[in-house]
Protein backbone atom coordinates (compact mmCIF):
# COMPACT_ATOMS: atom_id res chain seq x y z
CA UNK A 1 0.00 0.00 0.00
CA UNK A 2 1.18 3.60 -0.57
CA UNK A 3 2.25 5.90 2.05
CA UNK A 4 -0.18 8.52 0.91
CA UNK A 5 -2.51 9.03 -2.15
CA UNK A 6 -3.53 12.20 -3.65
CA UNK A 7 -4.30 14.41 -6.38
CA UNK A 8 -2.14 17.45 -7.09
CA UNK A 9 -4.21 19.94 -9.32
CA UNK A 10 -3.68 23.86 -10.86
CA UNK A 11 0.04 23.43 -10.53
CA UNK A 12 1.85 26.68 -11.04
CA UNK A 13 5.92 26.27 -11.81
CA UNK A 14 7.77 29.03 -11.90
CA UNK A 15 11.51 27.89 -13.11
CA UNK A 16 15.39 29.94 -12.69
CA UNK A 17 18.41 28.60 -13.97
CA UNK A 18 20.97 29.19 -10.89
CA UNK A 19 24.56 28.82 -10.16
CA UNK A 20 25.45 25.56 -8.63
CA UNK A 21 27.32 26.39 -6.28
CA UNK A 22 23.92 27.97 -4.48
CA UNK A 23 22.38 24.35 -4.05
CA UNK A 24 25.69 22.56 -3.14
CA UNK A 25 24.68 22.77 0.35
CA UNK A 26 21.81 21.61 -0.03
CA UNK A 27 22.74 18.12 -2.60
CA UNK A 28 22.11 15.08 -0.96
CA UNK A 29 24.29 12.13 -0.30
CA UNK A 30 24.46 9.61 -3.29
CA UNK A 31 23.14 12.04 -5.53
CA UNK A 32 24.61 14.57 -8.01
CA UNK A 33 22.40 17.82 -9.37
CA UNK A 34 20.61 16.89 -12.48
CA UNK A 35 20.48 20.04 -15.37
CA UNK A 36 18.49 21.15 -18.44
CA UNK A 37 21.14 22.62 -21.17
CA UNK A 38 23.92 22.83 -18.54
CA UNK A 39 22.34 24.40 -16.28
CA UNK A 40 20.96 23.64 -12.95
CA UNK A 41 16.86 25.05 -11.83
CA UNK A 42 14.75 25.45 -8.76
CA UNK A 43 11.41 25.90 -9.10
CA UNK A 44 8.75 27.76 -7.34
CA UNK A 45 5.71 25.46 -7.43
CA UNK A 46 2.04 25.91 -6.02
CA UNK A 47 -0.86 23.74 -6.20
CA UNK A 48 -3.94 21.76 -4.57
CA UNK A 49 -3.40 18.58 -2.48
CA UNK A 50 -6.99 16.82 -2.52
CA UNK A 51 -8.43 13.89 -1.72
CA UNK A 52 -5.31 13.01 0.42
CA UNK A 53 -5.34 9.30 2.30
CA UNK A 54 -2.65 8.21 4.81
CA UNK A 55 -2.38 4.44 4.45
CA UNK A 56 -5.37 4.64 2.35
CA UNK A 57 -7.50 6.32 5.19
CA UNK A 58 -8.53 9.94 5.22
CA UNK A 59 -8.06 12.24 8.02
CA UNK A 60 -10.29 14.63 9.37
CA UNK A 61 -9.74 17.97 8.03
CA UNK A 62 -6.41 17.03 6.22
CA UNK A 63 -8.24 16.55 2.71
CA UNK A 64 -7.84 19.20 0.77
CA UNK A 65 -5.01 21.75 1.46
CA UNK A 66 -2.41 23.88 -0.43
CA UNK A 67 1.24 23.52 -0.99
CA UNK A 68 3.79 25.86 -1.79
CA UNK A 69 7.24 24.68 -2.31
CA UNK A 70 10.72 25.42 -3.80
CA UNK A 71 12.79 22.49 -5.22
CA UNK A 72 15.43 21.76 -7.51
CA UNK A 73 16.61 18.94 -9.25
CA UNK A 74 19.28 15.63 -8.89
CA UNK A 75 19.44 12.18 -9.76
CA UNK A 76 21.00 9.09 -8.58
CA UNK A 77 22.36 6.11 -10.40
CA UNK A 78 20.73 2.47 -10.01
CA UNK A 79 22.13 -0.56 -11.62
CA UNK A 80 23.13 1.65 -14.46
CA UNK A 81 20.11 3.71 -14.93
CA UNK A 82 19.02 7.24 -13.49
CA UNK A 83 16.84 7.57 -10.97
CA UNK A 84 15.39 11.34 -11.55
CA UNK A 85 14.35 13.23 -8.37
CA UNK A 86 13.65 16.85 -6.46
CA UNK A 87 14.89 17.93 -3.24
CA UNK A 88 13.19 20.72 -1.34
CA UNK A 89 14.32 23.65 0.00
CA UNK A 90 11.08 24.41 1.71
CA UNK A 91 7.44 23.02 1.35
CA UNK A 92 4.77 25.74 3.24
CA UNK A 93 0.97 23.98 3.96
CA UNK A 94 -1.76 24.92 6.43
CA UNK A 95 -1.67 22.22 8.18
CA UNK A 96 0.51 21.77 11.34
CA UNK A 97 -0.29 17.99 11.51
CA UNK A 98 0.96 18.13 7.81
CA UNK A 99 4.39 19.35 8.58
CA UNK A 100 5.33 17.43 11.52
CA UNK A 101 4.13 13.97 9.69
CA UNK A 102 6.69 15.15 6.54
CA UNK A 103 9.07 16.64 8.86
CA UNK A 104 9.17 13.13 11.04
CA UNK A 105 8.64 10.41 8.99
CA UNK A 106 10.48 11.70 5.72
CA UNK A 107 12.69 14.59 6.65
CA UNK A 108 11.80 17.16 4.38
CA UNK A 109 11.36 20.78 5.57
CA UNK A 110 7.64 21.45 5.80
CA UNK A 111 6.39 24.87 7.44
CA UNK A 112 2.90 25.82 8.72
CA UNK A 113 1.47 28.83 7.55
CA UNK A 114 -2.26 30.85 6.75
CA UNK A 115 -2.56 29.78 3.12
CA UNK A 116 -5.54 30.11 0.58
CA UNK A 117 -5.89 29.77 -3.38
CA UNK A 118 -8.61 31.11 -5.95
CA UNK A 119 -9.19 29.31 -9.46
CA UNK A 120 -11.69 31.11 -11.36
CA UNK A 121 -12.85 30.33 -15.20
CA UNK A 122 -13.46 32.68 -18.05
CA UNK A 123 -14.86 31.77 -21.25
CA UNK A 124 -11.47 31.82 -23.31
CA UNK A 125 -9.02 31.34 -19.96
CA UNK A 126 -8.11 30.24 -16.24
CA UNK A 127 -6.58 32.20 -13.30
CA UNK A 128 -4.74 30.11 -10.49
CA UNK A 129 -3.92 31.50 -7.67
CA UNK A 130 -2.14 30.30 -4.50
CA UNK A 131 -1.20 32.88 -1.38
CA UNK A 132 0.47 32.06 1.61
CA UNK A 133 1.38 34.92 5.10
CA UNK A 134 4.88 35.24 6.46
CA UNK A 135 3.90 37.93 9.49
CA UNK A 136 1.86 40.64 8.17
CA UNK A 137 2.70 39.95 4.21
CA UNK A 138 0.83 38.12 2.39
CA UNK A 139 3.07 35.96 -0.51
CA UNK A 140 1.31 35.55 -3.73
CA UNK A 141 1.64 33.26 -7.11
CA UNK A 142 -0.62 33.24 -10.05
CA UNK A 143 -1.29 32.77 -13.67
CA UNK A 144 -3.44 33.62 -16.61
CA UNK A 145 -3.10 30.44 -18.62
CA UNK A 146 -4.55 28.97 -21.53
CA UNK A 147 -8.34 26.66 -20.71
CA UNK A 148 -6.90 23.85 -23.19
CA UNK A 149 -3.93 22.39 -22.38
CA UNK A 150 -1.62 20.66 -24.61
CA UNK A 151 1.34 18.51 -24.58
CA UNK A 152 4.35 18.75 -22.79
CA UNK A 153 6.93 18.45 -25.85
CA UNK A 154 10.22 15.51 -25.72
CA UNK A 155 13.19 17.41 -24.65
CA UNK A 156 11.81 20.14 -23.56
CA UNK A 157 12.21 22.77 -20.45
CA UNK A 158 8.72 21.70 -19.32
CA UNK A 159 9.63 17.96 -19.71
CA UNK A 160 12.60 18.41 -17.52
CA UNK A 161 10.92 20.13 -14.67
CA UNK A 162 8.05 17.60 -14.54
CA UNK A 163 9.62 14.49 -15.59
CA UNK A 164 10.96 13.72 -12.17
CA UNK A 165 9.84 10.32 -10.29
CA UNK A 166 11.64 10.35 -7.21
CA UNK A 167 12.31 12.47 -4.00
CA UNK A 168 15.42 13.31 -1.64
CA UNK A 169 16.15 14.69 1.27
CA UNK A 170 19.35 14.87 3.32
CA UNK A 171 19.84 12.60 6.64
CA UNK A 172 22.99 13.37 7.44
CA UNK A 173 26.35 13.77 5.74
CA UNK A 174 26.54 10.26 4.51
CA UNK A 175 22.88 9.34 4.89
CA UNK A 176 19.97 10.48 2.16
CA UNK A 177 16.20 9.40 2.13
CA UNK A 178 14.49 8.16 -1.16
CA UNK A 179 11.06 7.39 -1.72
CA UNK A 180 9.19 7.33 -5.06
CA UNK A 181 5.99 9.57 -6.88
CA UNK A 182 4.40 8.09 -9.00
CA UNK A 183 1.94 9.74 -11.85
CA UNK A 184 1.06 10.13 -15.37
CA UNK A 185 2.93 12.33 -17.93
CA UNK A 186 1.09 15.93 -17.40
CA UNK A 187 -0.05 18.46 -19.98
CA UNK A 188 0.35 22.21 -19.86
CA UNK A 189 -1.46 25.25 -20.30
CA UNK A 190 0.45 28.11 -21.50
CA UNK A 191 0.46 31.03 -19.78
CA UNK A 192 -0.75 34.22 -20.73
CA UNK A 193 0.39 36.56 -17.73
CA UNK A 194 1.44 35.33 -14.29
CA UNK A 195 1.91 37.31 -10.78
CA UNK A 196 5.32 36.19 -8.13
CA UNK A 197 5.19 38.34 -5.24
CA UNK A 198 7.18 37.06 -2.50
CA UNK A 199 10.43 37.26 -0.98
CA UNK A 200 12.00 35.18 -1.30
CA UNK A 201 14.42 35.83 1.54
CA UNK A 202 11.68 35.43 4.29
CA UNK A 203 10.88 32.73 2.68
CA UNK A 204 14.12 30.44 1.81
CA UNK A 205 17.07 32.47 3.64
CA UNK A 206 19.51 34.87 2.50
CA UNK A 207 20.95 32.52 -0.13
CA UNK A 208 18.18 33.07 -2.31
CA UNK A 209 17.92 36.62 -2.07
CA UNK A 210 19.29 36.94 -5.51
CA UNK A 211 15.78 35.37 -6.97
CA UNK A 212 14.11 38.72 -5.72
CA UNK A 213 15.14 40.94 -9.04
CA UNK A 214 15.08 37.51 -11.09
CA UNK A 215 12.42 36.84 -13.58
CA UNK A 216 11.72 33.40 -14.05
CA UNK A 217 12.92 31.47 -17.40
CA UNK A 218 9.57 29.83 -17.76
CA UNK A 219 6.51 29.83 -16.14
CA UNK A 220 3.71 27.58 -17.13
CA UNK A 221 0.50 25.53 -15.71
CA UNK A 222 -0.09 21.48 -15.33
CA UNK A 223 -3.49 20.22 -14.87
CA UNK A 224 -2.34 17.72 -12.43
CA UNK A 225 -3.24 14.47 -11.88
CA UNK A 226 -4.17 11.54 -9.04
CA UNK A 227 -0.41 10.78 -7.42
CA UNK A 228 0.88 8.18 -4.87
CA UNK A 229 4.16 8.72 -3.02
CA UNK A 230 5.54 5.07 -1.75
CA UNK A 231 7.55 4.50 1.30
CA UNK A 232 10.62 6.07 2.54
CA UNK A 233 14.38 4.11 2.41
CA UNK A 234 17.73 5.31 3.31
CA UNK A 235 20.43 4.99 1.54
CA UNK A 236 24.16 4.86 3.31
Amino acid sequence: MSFLTAQWRKLIFANYPVDESVLAPYVPAHTELDRWNDRAYVSVIGFLFRDVRLLGLKIPFHVHFEEVNLRFYVRRKVDGEWRRGVVFIKEIVPKPAITFVANTLYGEAYETRPMHHRWTDAPDHQRVEYNWRIGSRWQTVAVTADKTPIDIQPGSEEEFITEHYWGYSKSSATKTTEYQVTHPRWQQSPVNDHVLDLDFTRNYGPRFTFLNDREPNSVFLAEGSPITIEGKRTIG
